[in-house]
This record gives structure tokens, sequence and C-alpha cells, in this order.
């Protein structure tokens, strides 16, 4: 897999993870939990601690440390501007997505009168689901649903058109399923919500990692996403367009300065993430740079842009990878979602899987003896979970790999998996 004038070298990449180094009963483990959080390379660690030691303080103080605490925010906002596309007074940071996303419902619900609607989609995550049936409850509004395709579980924009009326004020959807990999029209479906006079609202949370993103191009108004999805520390980041972040109510103690984005950021922010944040998007810059074909001096928005660029042509290899051997393992492993490998462009390598009459918690506790880590569950995807008919019996077992991940570890799942299916009961 080449992306830019070098090779991807997944090894050099993984060079910089030193978590990545752990082993279980002399073997490596294989890190297919990514979709609920990545690993961080030690460019992040280090820089979580470098600003414990060096210049830990609260902000705008005439002292030095202070100064710098004020520059280490300002470069937060830089680079996830640089990630999103935007510019740093865009940039809100919280405790994570979900706290974010209630904290803008409550503000949102003040546009929303009896007899409004707002639109959802079934596979979303909560966090960009339950604010806005809370707000819908509160002031009287209908809450219209966006389906999916049972064939593939793609989203069905005939149900978007339908949904969608005079009366429709938010329509919040997802860039990428969590629980499926899914990934969404998101500029088509943000074009028509606009077009229908609403609030696009879009959460990134799954698809940060392994996709590109400019908001610009999308057309959204807001869009969540969280750091420690994308290889940085535990913590929460919203885009707003600048414009609706100085009109929106915000809620805030009274001496918080009434300007965007720090009337959205309620107390002290946690400064040493916000360091960390920075070195993770520094971290996808030098991937541009390494194999994405960025030349030195691009400015870090171009390197970002070219970093995920070659990760996702590297994801796209270990998607297919995967298709490729799962029907080899016979009929007791399901897949729901894309299954086919030319289509790997319209997903994550992140599957939804079920080892026979297993109990989805039986065979993630059976992989990761083996040394494979991966989630069961419906990791907050409750709607698609339904939907499907999953969330009753156990959701499913997922297998997400990401940019550290390689063949061998796809293949080592698979044979697991498929050692697992000759065991499963399928009567």
């Amino acid at each position: 897999m080449t992306a830019g004038p070098h090779p991807y070298d997944v090894e050099a990449i993984r060079a910089r993870f030193p978590s990545l180094a752990r082993t279980q009963d002399g073997r490596p483990v294989v890190f297919a939990d990514a979709p609920a959080g990545t690993q961080v390379p030690e460019a992040v660690i280090e820089a979580v601690a470098g600003y414990y030691r060096e210049r830990n303080a609260n902000t705008h103080g005439a002292f030095a440390t202070s100064v710098e605490t004020d520059g280490t925010i300002a470069a937060a906002r830089a680079a996830g501007a640089a990630l999103l596309g935007c510019d740093p007074g865009e940039i809100v940071f919280g405790a994570n997505s979900t706290t974010l996303s209630f904290a803008l419902s409550r503000s949102l619900a003040r546009v929303l009168e009896p007899g409004d609607e707002v639109v959802l989609t079934v596979l979303d995550h909560d966090a960009n689901v339950a604010p806005w049936l809370a707000i819908a409850a509160e002031r009287g509004a209908r809450v219209r649903w966006v389906d999916l395709r049972d064939e593939d579980g793609t989203l069905d924009l005939a149900t978007l058109d339908a949904a969608l009326g005079p009366r429709t004020r938010i329509v919040a959807f997802t860039l990428a399923s969590n629980a499926l990999g899914t990934v969404t029209p998101a500029a088509e479906i943000a074009r028509r919500a606009r077009e229908a006079g609403a609030i696009a609202i879009g959460d990134a949370v799954h698809a940060a990692p392994h996709r590109p993103l400019d908001v610009r191009a999308m057309g959204v108004d807001v869009l969540f996403t969280s750091p420690y999805k994308f290889y940085g520390p535990h913590l929460g980041m919203m885009f707003g367009r600048r414009d609706l972040l100085e009109a929106w109510p915000a809620y805030k103690v009274r001496p918080q300065e009434d300007r965007a984005p720090e009337r959205w950021e309620t107390g002290t922010l946690p400064h040493e993430l916000l360091a960390g944040v920075a070195a993770a998007v520094d971290h996808l810059a030098w991937v541009g740079h390494a194999f994405g074909g960025a030349a030195p001096g691009t400015d870090l928005r171009a390197a970002v842009a070219a970093g995920m660029g070659a990760v996702a042509a590297h994801e796209a290899g270990l998607s297919r990878r995967f298709l490729e051997g799962l029907p080899g393992l016979g009929r007791a492993v399901r897949l729901w979602g894309i299954g086919d490998p030319a289509r790997v462009g319209e997903r994550t390598p992140t599957f939804a899987v079920r080892v026979g009459d297993a109990h989805p918690r039986a065979t993630a506790e059976a992989l990761a003896a083996r040394g494979v880590f991966v989630w069961d569950g419906d990791y907050y995807a409750v709607a698609a979970m339904e939907r499907l008919g999953l969330r009753e019996t156990g959701g499913a077992v997922r297998i997400g790999f990401c940019h550290y991940s390689t063949e061998a570890e796809v293949d080592r799942v698979l044979a697991d998996l498929g050692g697992l299916a000759d065991l499963a009961d399928l009567d």
C-alpha cells in the first residue's frame, strides 16, 4: 500500500505508540477496540506530562506560566481548526462530546416551538440522539426518523426526504456509524437540511480517525469530535459556525468572556489535555509528511489532510482484507453492514459481527483470552441496535481497526474468529 512518495510504513507508525508493545501469554495483543478509543503516541503522553512539568497554571495571569497556558489553549484551538478545516475561534472544548451535545441542546431548545420537528437517524450514537429527544419532549416538538437499509446498513435518503418539511428546525446525523462502520453522505444530508431551513448538526466522533474532514465543504453548522478517538486524550471538541456561536444563547458564569468560543466553555479547561490534543494533530501531520506526500513547509491543515488521506488508503486495504476473509469462516460468523469488498470506500474498518448463537459478551471474552481486544454490546448505538433487532440479545461484537493496525492483525482476528466459529452451536 503506497501513499505519496513513500510507502505507508505501519511499523514506523506503531513504533510511536508505546502501548502497542503490550503482550499476553508471550504474544502481542491486538487492539481491535479502536472505535471506543485509540491508543496514543509517545508525543501525546509527553505533551500532557510536559504541561504539568513546565507550565501548569490558570489562564490570563500576568506571569510566565499563565501566559504559556494561554498559548497552550490557542495551540489546541489551532490544531482542532486544522483537523476540521475551520477557524480556531470556532473550536469549543468540553469534557466529552456527549456533554457538549447536551449543553448545545439546552440552548437550541429556545429555537423550538410546539409543532416544530427534529430529524434524527437510526445510525447515530445516542449522544447525537438523546439530547434532541429531550428538548423535543420538553418543547412539544415532533421527532422524525431517517431509517437504514436492511441489506447493507446504509442510510436511506428517501426517508430523509420524507422526514424533512417546513417545520424542520434541527437535523442531527452521523458522518459514520460507530456500530456498523457505515459512512454517510454528510454534505448531501447537510445540503438538504439547509434547503429545509434547518440547523445541520453532524457527529464525526467515529469518522475523525478514518477520514479527512472539512466542515466548510460539508456545510454543517455544528460538528462533534472526540480527541481520544483520534490518538489524543479524553476530551470533547465541537466546531460551531462563529456567527451561530455568537448568536445562540450560552449558559455560563457571569465573569466569563461573552465571546465565542469561550462563552461555550464552562469553568476551567483541562489544559494538560489540550496540550495532548495539539500533539495528536501534530502526529497526523507527521503521517502526512511521512506517507501522504505533504512537502516540507506545508501548513498544518494541508499536512493533516494529507495524513488522513494516507490513513484512509491504508484502512481501505485492511477493510478489504477483512471482508474478503470473512466468507471463509463459514455461516457461523455473520456481519451486519456493508460486506462487499468493492465498497470499502463506503465504510470504516469497523465491523459488527456475531459468532453462531454465542452471546456477544462470551465471544468478546473468548477473544480477550486469545489476546484480541474487542467490544461487545450496543456501544450507545441504541437506535441502530434496536432497529436491527440485536439490542435485547446483547448487541454485537465490534471489531475495529485503525491507522496503526496491520494486515497480520486482521489475519489473526479472522483466524481467531474462525476458531470460535468451529466451536459455535449452530443448531
